[in-house]
């Protein structure tokens, strides 16, 4: 489907035909260099992805069609993760070692990350906020380029370039639906226009406006998951949860069965149990894509100043809502808490039944847990504004190309969510008895309403940037033009992600936080040259300097080599030094309150069974940068000139990896740093603490394989084949701090990080008409605690038809998943993995567009 490409627009520095022709080649800049160069001296593999791929694809979205390419290999997350800080949002993790390593460029420059924070720490670009329709190409560098770009480059770059000419007017309509009876429907509008060309009329206008509206999908839609019954799959059970019951023994049972509530057998849902309890069909209440609604604008223009100048200014914009079931009703119980602002702290509300009160018809007080259905389901809204203004000028004075150009950013969130629960209401109706917690029917809406509690959560994080780069050719060597750019940056990263007064307050009963509040400089220097060796043989060198108010500095260098040896036979390699900057959520002045699962021996009521507690996790302003140091080797070997093989080999270590202790090494510690870990009366967990250091190594290896053919026949049409496959050959990391790396390549110990993922299409164009089928193919994985179990490999063909019905219309029919493959079981994400897969099964759409 996608086109990797070694360094430029077309294929011709792949072909032997067309890189040795004998015409002037044009001279382009490329990503990963600031030198421009003819378009077979690349050194670095960069993956391209046209216009024209992009509308055969299908796909709606820039983050759609970036996910789909196989060096996205494990942990980014789009809208199916539903219960992040950050929902609605969409990432790309090349090599599998996080968002956060993996820089978004917009043109060259630098967007700012997303309103708040992925797992508590990440920082990155939400590529939901970025426009579809006004993509000409995106270009994917798999290889470290912090000698370039600075931080966040460790694992490679993606740059989004927009159009910077169009002329006419471009107009798509997309509507499509599930075919399995889910409900669900996506329809999609385009618009894209422009007039003026800078060489000819000494201007360029561009405007493009796309707009997305998606249903949501809620568990209960997908047949085989809205029962949550996966007793016959690999080590399943009955999903449901248990409520309502007295003290800590859930078949004490209070109230007896009310919708939604059914008596289970308890052995059903834990194993080893017996007896019943009261439980219920969690799946009702589990969104596994949220309803979207989003509108993307871009626009640019750019104007000749003179012979040798031009000015430009480049806007974005886009509104983007994500609509989705947060969870079920608030359970309360034993571990119900509030945020105590003062002590920085949380604390335990007694959730106890009073003598005299109505559902305790006992003689002494009685702890218990319930499920407070009647209060509704509950619900989050997150509305992200994000824009980017850019003015610069550039030009050509006295043989130096140069750029300058000043810009800001801002990702702003409004997230609001309805049916969570006062406290301080909730006090009262346990004391005076007006709440009837067994049968819900006969509260009052009066009661109920006193008791929701509806929030809204700000956050914003800018970003403000002063570029100048200049390049020219120095001195004509024997081999060739010495090449040298240089350049200087500045800017200042700021995010400001709060909490809800009612959580800060201490109102609102269970709470999660993600407080971020912190800004910092970073101003760089850089310097780059190209030097033709001998005669098809360049070596590029190239380094960066970065000094960060808050840690320090950093330096990036990196020399890389790219050698012809044959007209069939490109030779290439780089080895670099990287470094990530410790992210605002990491080094600043931030509080985060989460919720994860343990393991504790010492449980007196389940000490063989996971149990969820509270986590609270602090910055740390010691931090220092993780390094790394990137090798990348690679081959391609062009027989004909309709033909390539592509090769290429990767491996990065990181030193100083930022993180938090894990909850095993914690526990096993208690003894010597009890204050980590905080227990109840009854001896059980429910607070553990945790806070940001640097921590131990990350090495990560693989292959890149890319082939292509294409065959032309003058009766038969045009035959195009492109595969791409990538093999992960280690992926190892410490289990807890101190120990031995341990290689979690093919296992989802670390994330799942599949050995393989690829994607292969063949594309046949004839007259009027075009095809194009797509396998995407993932992998299995072992899981970490049973290593002699796996998920499933996972494959889905994806099919396009166009037909070409006038010079200006044309009309497409899109099926993904024909074959309306199901999401492999994977018993550690109690479903499937949604980092892997998608639970729509088969989406049929059909795309018309029109040109005039």
């Amino acid at each position: 489907m996608f086109k990797p490409l070694a360094i430029s627009l077309a294929i011709a520095a792949a072909f032997p035909a067309f890189a040795h022709a004998e015409e002037e080649m044009l001279r382009v800049n490329v990503t990963g260099s600031n030198i421009r160069v003819s378009e077979k001296e690349g050194a670095s593999a960069v993956q391209v992805i046209t216009a024209k791929e992009l509308k055969a694809s299908g796909k709606t979205s820039v983050s759609d069609v970036l996910r789909a390419i196989s060096a996205n290999s494990g942990n980014s997350y789009n809208e199916q993760y539903t219960g992040s800080f950050s929902a609605g949002t969409s990432g790309l993790s090349l090599r599998g070692i996080g968002q956060k390593n993996t820089l978004i460029l917009v043109n060259g420059k630098r967007v700012a990350s997303y309103a708040t924070a992925q797992n508590l720490q990440e920082t990155f670009v939400d590529l939901n906020s970025l426009p579809m329709a006004a993509v000409q190409r995106i270009e994917v560098l798999k290889d470290g380029a912090s000698s370039v770009y600075g931080s966040d480059a460790v694992a490679g770059v993606v740059n989004i370039i927009l159009y910077k000419e169009f002329t006419g007017t471009d107009i798509t309509a997309q509507w499509g639906g599930s075919t399995e009876g889910t409900g669900q429907h996506e329809k999609s509008a385009a618009l894209q226009t422009g007039f003026g060309k800078l060489e000819e009329d000494g201007y360029s206008l561009v405007f493009s406006i796309d707009a997305q509206q998606r249903d949501k999908l809620q568990q209960s839609d997908v047949a085989w998951m809205r029962d949550a019954d996966f007793r016959n799959q690999q080590r399943g059970s009955l999903g449901w949860a248990i409520t309502n019951y007295a003290g800590t023994d859930p078949t004490r049972t209070l109230g007896g069965v009310r919708a939604p509530l059914q008596l289970a057998n308890y052995g059903d849902i834990t194993q080893g149990k017996t007896g019943q309890v009261l439980a219920y069909n969690p799946s009702p209440y589990k969104t596994l894509i949220p309803g979207i609604q989003r509108v993307h604008t871009a626009a640019r223009a750019t104007f000749k100043l003179n012979a040798d100048t031009e000015a430009y200014v480049d806007l974005l914009h886009s509104y983007s809502r994500a609509d989705q079931t947060f969870s079920a009703p608030l359970t309360v119980n034993n571990a119900t808490r509030v945020w105590n602002n003062a002590t920085q702290a949380l604390d335990t509300i007694p959730v106890v039944l009073p003598v005299g009160h109505p559902n305790n018809p006992g003689a002494t007080p009685l702890p218990f847990t319930a499920t407070l259905f009647d209060l509704g389901p509950r619900l989050k809204q997150d509305k992200v504004t994000f824009y980017r203004a850019l003015a610069g000028v550039k030009g050509t004075l006295a043989g130096w190309d140069w750029d300058a150009a000043v810009g800001h950013s801002s990702s702003k969130l409004e997230e609001t969510v309805q049916n969570f629960v006062n406290r301080y209401e909730f006090q009262k109706v346990l004391a005076d008895g007006s709440y009837n917690f067994f049968d819900q029917s006969q509260n009052s809406e009066a009661v109920r309403n006193r008791l929701r509690l509806s929030t809204l959560r700000p956050a914003e994080s800018t970003l403000d940037t002063v570029d100048f780069s200049a390049a020219k050719d120095l001195w004509q060597l024997p081999a060739g033009p010495l090449g040298f750019a240089a350049g200087a940056q500045w800017r200042r990263e700021k995010m400001d992600s709060q909490t809800s007064t009612a959580v800060l307050s201490g109102t609102e009963l269970r709470p999660a936080i993600n407080i971020i509040n912190g800004s910092r400089s970073v101003s760089a220097l850089f310097a780059e040259f190209n030097v033709p060796v001998v005669k098809d043989l360049s070596v590029n060198l190239a380094g960066r300097a970065d000094r960060y108010s808050d840690f320090g500095n950093a330096f990036s260098p990196k020399a890389s080599a790219r050698y012809q040896a044959a007209p069939w036979l490109l030779v290439r390699g780089t080895v670099s030094r990287g470094f990530r900057a410790p992210s605002l959520p990491e080094i600043t002045q931030s509080t985060a309150v989460s919720y994860v699962s343990v393991l504790d021996p010492r449980d007196p009521i389940t000490p063989t069974q996971t149990r969820g507690v509270t986590a609270i996790t602090i910055a740390n302003t010691a931090l220092r940068p993780e390094r790394s140091n990137n090798l990348n080797l690679g081959v391609v070997v062009s027989p004909t000139s309709s033909s390539s093989i592509g090769l290429d080999y990767y491996r990065i270590k990181q030193d100083g990896v930022i993180g938090t202790e894990s909850a095993t090494t914690t526990l096993a510690n208690e003894a010597l740093a009890p204050q980590k870990i905080t227990r109840d009366a009854d001896g059980r967990i429910t607070t553990l603490y945790r806070q940001y250091r640097n921590q131990g190594q990350r090495e990560v290896s693989g292959i890149d394989l890319d082939l292509r053919q294409r065959f032309i026949d003058k009766d038969w049409g045009k035959l195009t084949l492109a595969g791409q496959l990538s093999r992960v050959l280690r992926f190892a990391e410490p289990l807890s701090d101190g120990a031995p790396l341990t290689d979690g390549a093919g296992t989802n110990y670390f994330g799942s990080i599949p050995k393989w993922r690829g994607v292969t299409s063949a594309t046949w164009e004839q007259g009027k008409w075009s095809s194009t089928l797509t396998w995407n193919y993932v992998g299995s994985y072992a899981q970490n605690t049973h290593l002699d179990e796996s998920v499933a490999a996972f494959s889905t063909f994806d099919v396009t038809t166009s037909w070409q019905v006038t010079p200006a219309a044309n009309v497409t029919f899109i099926v993904q998943n024909l074959a309306n493959k199901r999401a492999p079981w994977d018993y550690s994400a109690s479903g499937f993995d949604y980092t892997q897969a998608d639970p729509r099964g088969r989406f049929a759409s059909l795309k018309l567009n029109y040109k005039f």
